[in-house]
């Protein structure tokens, strides 16, 4: 996507992806003289903001024309943030296209900070079940609210950085829900070794290697649970269900596999052991 003329088709195709990323809590589209696109950052409290999706910065100007994101601090760094005209979009372009839809019309305080939708899951044996989820709220940002015996974050910042990017390229991709069904599939479909790395290109292609190399680095049982939670928006309960894991042990698993991508991206080691009283 260049700087030309948008479409309307392009710009409801990127506000699916930028307005669900802004209607998270904690997240603002910024744009700066400095950086070459605009960029939607969320604050985890986790210690630092971190980047969960890009765009071109004449789809940031359309947003604003169609009133879909609002100015919220000017200066060097200008701060966006969704407004309900742009909430509203986004729950009509869920519905649409079949992905999601409103789960209810009232305006109430609640629906201020969440967007209920719909998201097919597949199980275990192949079923494709749907339920509902918080488009606002994702498995992944649920952890990195919760605490560890000592009272610091269960998720560090580099954690939560790489599911948010997994989820990013994922997303990019463009991958359907069948891949939970038979990842190792997909993976032997791409380069196991030579991704793409981070930032190399912007096609469905190149995003699609990157989450095959991230997958070969976690492999099985990490990839499923990493798939689920943080791509597939499954919550971290229902994965230990339909994987037929023991109770509690799926933010843990989590959490490990999240470590191990942190480092396959190569963000700053930060350790914090697994604990179950989280």
């Amino acid at each position: 996507m260049t700087d030309a003329a948008l479409t309307s088709t392009q710009i409801e195709k990127e506000a699916r992806r930028i307005l669900r990323r802004l209607a998270e809590t904690g997240a603002v589209l910024v744009i700066s003289p400095s950086f070459e696109k605009a960029v939607v950052m969320r604050d985890t409290g986790a210690g630092r903001p971190v980047r969960t999706a890009v765009t071109e910065r004449s789809v940031a100007e359309a947003f604003a024309l169609n009133d879909w994101i609002a100015l919220q601090a000017k200066g060097r760094v200008h701060r966006y943030k969704i407004t309900e005209p742009g909430r509203a979009a986004l729950r009509r372009f869920l519905a649409s296209d079949g992905r999601a839809k409103a789960a209810r019309r009232d305006e109430s305080v609640r629906l201020q900070h969440m967007v209920e939708g719909e998201k097919v899951f597949v199980e275990p044996d192949g079923r494709e079940t749907t339920r509902a989820i918080n488009i606002a709220e994702s498995p992944l940002g649920m952890l990195a609210r919760r605490k560890s015996a000592d009272g610091s974050p269960f998720l560090n910042s580099s954690e939560i950085e790489a599911g948010e990017r997994l989820r990013e390229d994922f997303e990019r991709a463009q991958l359907g829900p069948s891949i939970t069904q038979n990842w190792d599939r997909f993976l032997s479909a791409g380069r196991a070794e030579g991704f793409a790395p981070w930032g190399a290109g912007d096609g469905s292609q190149a995003a699609r290697d990157r989450v095959s190399g991230a997958l070969t680095a976690l492999g099985p049982g990490l990839a499923d649970i990493t798939l689920r939670c943080c791509c597939f928006l499954e919550g971290v309960e229902g994965a230990e269900k339909r994987l037929g894991w023991s109770a509690r042990s799926g933010k843990v698993v989590l959490k490990i596999a999240l470590g191990r991508l942190a480092r396959h991206y190569g963000f700053s080691a930060e350790a914090s052991a697994p604990s179950a009283s989280a």
